[in-house]
């Protein structure tokens, strides 16, 4: 019969006037307005809201995304997100439990041909299970780019254990009063030149008068993210990047060593970037809407629940 589902307690007419109350809610939230009980609103969530992809509806991708978010605290409980992009819109293609490069090469290669066969790119973090996985499923058809903001996120991560190191130095060395002029420069040192207040910029300029090799570590930081904004093609900007690294090992900065190691392992997938100019923001954009969704919900621990929200 259309006014009811054999297997719901409920009419449809109910159920459809109870689902849109799940909108930037939890189900606690609901329960307590309608009063249904707490399975009965969980019920009427798994029979009207798909738990996965319908493919068939989907147009073929310009650009597939993976990344991971974490379910909950702690080891082992991230899941890898994969997304599309097309006509200026993300969508989700699916969710999988773990990170590992089999599940994630499981995944893509039961992606339809049709679709597969639309993308140019694809975008991930420097994660070499993501990378190698892509690699195996769509081999040289699409171009595989390491996404710009996980290299930024890389290397300025490696400058910022040099401040660290350096403030740690500093705070033995020299008397409290004039380490105390330092404070903030955390903050000052994130923001640019611009940006701050004039009273703000002297903060980093009395710290790099105190630290020279810290301020050579935050300028080769600069000089890193200005390549990636010019308008370079692949091999000009695997050049210069190959010159920006020269002024590191002679300067002894052994804070990028990591960075450095990263570089030589993935310059393909991060030069890559510069064919097409394509990062993974619709990815992060995405994930940030789960995020909340997940913090709304006091944490998702169903794999299924993530793709259905």
């Amino acid at each position: 019969m259309r006014w009811y589902d054999s297997k719901s307690p409920h009419t449809r007419a109910y159920e459809e006037h109870v689902l849109p109350g799940r909108i930037n809610s939890t189900v606690s939230d609901v329960h307590m307005k309608e009063d249904p009980g707490y399975e009965a609103v969980m019920g009427i969530t798994e029979r009207r809201i798909a738990s996965g992809v319908n493919r068939e509806d989907m147009n073929r991708p310009d650009i597939t995304g993976i990344d991971e978010i974490a379910l909950k605290k702690g080891h082992n409980n991230s899941v890898t997100i994969i997304t599309s992009y097309s006509d200026g819109r993300a969508k989700i293609l699916g969710v999988v439990g773990g990170r590992e490069k089999q599940t994630a090469e499981d995944f893509l290669s039961g992606i339809p041909e049709r679709l597969r066969t639309g993308d140019r790119v694809v975008c991930c973090d420097m994660y070499e299970g993501y990378i190698n996985a892509a690699g195996e499923v769509f081999g040289n058809k699409v171009i595989i780019v390491a996404d710009r903001f996980h290299v930024a996120e890389s290397y300025r991560k490696d400058s910022g254990s040099l401040r660290k190191q350096e403030m740690k130095r500093l705070k033995k060395e020299l008397p409290e009063k004039e380490y105390g002029k330092l404070k903030g420069a955390m903050r000052a040192l994130r923001k640019k030149d611009s940006e701050l207040r004039s009273d703000g910029r002297e903060i980093p300029r009395r710290l790099f008068r105190h630290s020279p090799l810290l301020k050579i570590g935050y300028e080769l930081c600069d000089e890193l993210t200005s390549i990636f904004n010019k308008p370079l093609s692949k091999g000009k900007a695997e050049r210069e990047i190959g010159v920006w690294v020269e002024p590191v090992g002679l300067f002894g900065l052994t804070c990028f060593r990591k960075f450095l190691s990263t570089l030589k392992k993935r310059m393909e997938e991060i030069s890559n970037y510069f064919i097409e100019r394509q990062t993974g923001g619709f990815v992060e954009g995405f994930n940030n809407r789960i995020k909340v969704i997940k913090r709304r919900c006091y944490g998702i621990f169903n794999v299924r629940h993530s793709a259905a929200g």
